[in-house]
Order: structure tokens, then sequence, then C-alpha cells
């Protein structure tokens, strides 16, 4: 932390200090004081090079480090700073009150002239440069993703013959994580989407005196498209995000490394009971989100609209077929897929640091709901064209 005093104009940073003062009207005299390392951390050059360049002119810069204990190549850097800032404007430099070991080190520093195109110049890559980029980068995720979705499906076969190295405790732990553990916050998010949906449509039918239709409303949105997607997006934030925190966890401990070393897939014994957990569960909760999402639309149905319990559910039992529930019960077993796939993906991805970790987590989040929005909308049209 800078700590400023000026009188004497003096700036110091831990076991660093240095000041400023004018010993005749044209000279700055800089005094250098304490320990001068990198470790103790070193004031900013540009105090000094506003010394130089504001206030009274100066002619003549001179150093005095008789209270300098300690140097490294910190010094030499802040130095070089200053007296390249004299050379500029012409200012001599008398370099008499540094220490010997500092003087011979610049003399050396500038006995040799900067080869052209020696230095490293950082630049800003061209918009063609950062489409290009950006494009290999989009490419090279894409081809990972398919890679991924390969080898997971070939597991899935392996699977349904039998021959897929996994522990079954893992897929019912998974089971318990994904299912019952899952149920207070769909329970919650489900009812307050059926109240939303039958606050929105209660307030339209009720100017044409079609209150009732509020159960049709509420029951076809919740079986044919929203208790899966709700139901999606809550798992790819909960469920999705532990996976890739936990395969990144593994990514970091090397464990995922001894497991190849051992011969065993990765995508077998981590990422196949986890999807296989999620692909049964899913449909099981989206057909859970529909009950509660029904009984939030009955509350607000039988409160606000004075329509009857029995009459709101008989209204419901006629708007919505099998077909409907099927439809939505099958969406959520593709959400659910999608979900775990993209939770392992991204876990598979991870970095091997805390950090990494997080980001994986976060992109798995990202890429579960994303994948969930698309799927949702090609298989509304698909369903639209098969009349379902």
């Amino acid at each position: 932390m800078y700590v400023v005093n000026n009188d004497p104009e003096e700036i110091s940073i831990q076991q660093s200090k240095i000041s400023f003062t004018r010993p005749t009207e044209d000279t700055l005299l800089i005094r250098f004081v304490g320990s001068w390392t990198l470790q103790n951390g070193l004031p900013s050059a540009t105090e000094a090079q506003k010394h130089v360049t504001e206030g009274s002119p100066v002619q003549r810069v001179a150093f005095d480090a008789q209270e300098l204990t300690g140097w490294d190549s910190g010094l030499l850097t802040y130095l070089i700073k200053i007296i390249d800032r004299c050379k500029e404007r012409n200012i001599q430099i008398d370099r008499t009150g540094l220490p010997d070991g500092v003087r011979r080190l610049l003399d050396l520093a500038y006995a040799v002239p900067e080869r052209e195109g020696a230095r490293v110049v950082a630049k800003r890559p061209s918009l063609i440069a950062r489409i290009g980029a950006d494009s290999i980068r989009i490419a090279r995720g894409a081809m990972e993703t398919i890679s991924f979705i390969g080898e997971v499906s070939l597991a899935f076969l392996k699977f349904l013959r039998g021959k897929a190295q996994y522990r079954r405790v893992d897929f019912t732990l998974t089971i318990q994580e994904a299912g019952p553990k899952a149920l207070p916050i769909v329970t919650l998010i489900s009812f307050l989407i059926g109240v939303i949906l039958a606050f929105i449509g209660a307030v339209q039918l009720e100017q044409f005196g079609a209150g009732i239709y509020v159960a049709n409303l509420v029951g076809l949105a919740m079986a044919r498209e929203m208790g899966a997607m709700m139901t999606g997006i809550i798992m790819a934030g909960r469920t999705g995000a532990a996976f890739a925190a936990q395969l990144g966890t593994m990514m970091v401990n090397e464990e995922i490394d001894a497991l190849k070393t051992m011969g065993i897939s990765p995508i077998e014994f981590l990422v196949l009971p986890r999807m296989l957990a999620l692909m049964l569960m899913l449909p099981l909760l989206v057909l859970y989100s529909d009950v509660l999402g029904i009984l939030g639309g009955a509350f607000v149905s039988t409160t606000i609209l004075d329509i009857g319990a029995l009459e709101y559910f008989e209204q419901t039992k006629h708007a919505i077929a099998i077909k409907d529930f099927a439809g939505g019960l099958f969406k959520g077993t593709l959400y659910g897929t999608l979900v775990a796939i993209a939770g392992c993906l991204r876990g598979m991805q991870s970095g091997r640091s805390a950090a990494a970790v997080g980001d994986a987590a976060t992109s798995a989040v990202v890429t579960g709901i994303v994948w969930i929005v698309v799927a949702s909308a090609i298989t509304t049209v698909i369903y639209n064209i098969l009349g379902i």
C-alpha cells in the first residue's frame, strides 16, 4: 500500500522508500532508502517521472543510495525508467551516488543498443484473426461434443448388452441424489408455475366469461411443455452442475487418470450411471411436476375465480389426453439425457484447478439449459407435424 508524505515528499512500500529533494534549483536528488527488492514491493516509477518532467525545470538528476540496504533487478528497472525519461528531455544524469554494482549493470544495459524488433509488443489481433480463432474454437468444441456423445452411446450399447463396467452403488446413489432429494425444489417451482399460468389465463379469460378454461390452459401447458421444461432447467442447475463439479474434482485429483491407467473406461464407470439415473428419474419428476402445476392452477381457480375444485379437475380431465402426458414424459427423458451429457461433458473437459472446476460447473448449467430450449423447440415442431 502506498504511503505518501509531503515533508519531505516520500513514497514508501513496506521497506522500500524513496524521497525527492532539491539541493539546488535545477538539481533533483532522488534518495533510496531500505531494501529495494521485488519481494518487498517497489513504488511506481510514475511519481519519479513526474518530478523530472513537472514543476520547475530540472537540468540534473542525482541519486543518493547511502541508506539503501539491499537491491535486485527491481531497482535497475526503476532507474532505467527514470534515466530514459531524462534522456528524452536531455537532462544530465549523475550516477555517482549509486552502488558500484548498480552503476556497472546500468553501463552494461546501455552499452549494447536494443536490437530492432527484439522487444515483444502485445498486439490486438485483427477482426479476421479473432473471427478465425473463435471459429476454430467453436469447431473444436463441437468435435469434442460429438466425440463424447459417441463414446456415451457406445457405453450405453454395452450397458444394454450387460457388458458395461460400473458400480451399481454409484447408480443407486445418483438416483437418490437426482430424484428424492430434488423433490422440495421441484415442488415449489412447479406449484408456483401453475399459479402463474392460472393468473395469466384468468386475466384474459374472465373478460369473456370463460374462466373455467383456465383449467385447460394450465393442464395442457404443464403436461405438454412447462412441467418437462421447468424440471429440466431445475435439474440442469442442480444435478448437472453437481456432475460437472464431481468429475472436475476427480480430474484435479487425477482419479480419472488413475481409472484410465487401470484400463477402466471413465465413460462407463462415471458417466453411464449418472446418465441412466437422470434418464430414469426425469420422467417421474416431470409427472410429479405436472400434478403440482395443476394443483397450483386449482388453488388460483378456487380462490380467485370461484370455480369449484371438482369442476376444475373435471375440466382438466377432459382437456388433457394421454398423448399430452406421454409427450411431456418423452421430453423429460430427453432433457434428462441432455442434462447428464452436458454436466459430464463439462466435468470431463475441466482443467486441473479449483477455478477450472467452478468454470466447468457454470458451463454445464449454461450448456444444459441451452440444449433443453433447443430440444424443446425441435420437439414442439415435430409434435405439431405428427399431430400429437
